[in-house]
């Protein structure tokens, strides 16, 4: 049984698909890119503040379900330029302790909406 996770705190979905959906005790967001819900706009900045702000709004959806970032088992970061990993991976480290997630980076041709960075996560409940 699919339960939908949804809050404003994230930005809202642009298309047919959900912010995240519960299935049993895993809990799967969509990619969030650099969206600040509270303007609808992107944040200003590169790598770095895109980083922050997509994991600011999984952070958000995963309160939504009552979870912290403590409960990601594994992310997926795209990444449109992977010289920009060192970056990227400053920022990440400020949002998870060890037991750190499993995590896969790949640099891909494009983001929506011309993103430097789009993150998902899997989370135990």
């Amino acid at each position: 049984m699919k339960k939908v996770i949804s809050t404003t705190k994230a930005p809202s979905a642009i298309g047919p698909y959900s912010q995240a959906i519960q299935v049993g005790n895993l809990i799967y967001t969509s990619g969030q890119i650099p969206i600040n819900p509270a303007t609808g706009s992107f944040v200003e900045g590169g790598i770095k503040e895109q980083t922050r702000q997509s994991l600011l709004n999984v952070k958000a959806i995963l309160e939504e379900a009552g979870l912290t970032m403590h409960n990601v088992v594994k992310t997926t970061v795209f990444m449109a330029d992977m010289n920009d990993f060192a970056d990227m991976n400053a920022v990440y480290a400020e949002f998870f302790t060890e037991p750190y997630p499993a995590r896969s980076a790949v640099a891909v041709k494009t983001l929506p909406k011309g993103a430097l960075v789009e993150i998902e996560v899997v989370a135990g409940v």
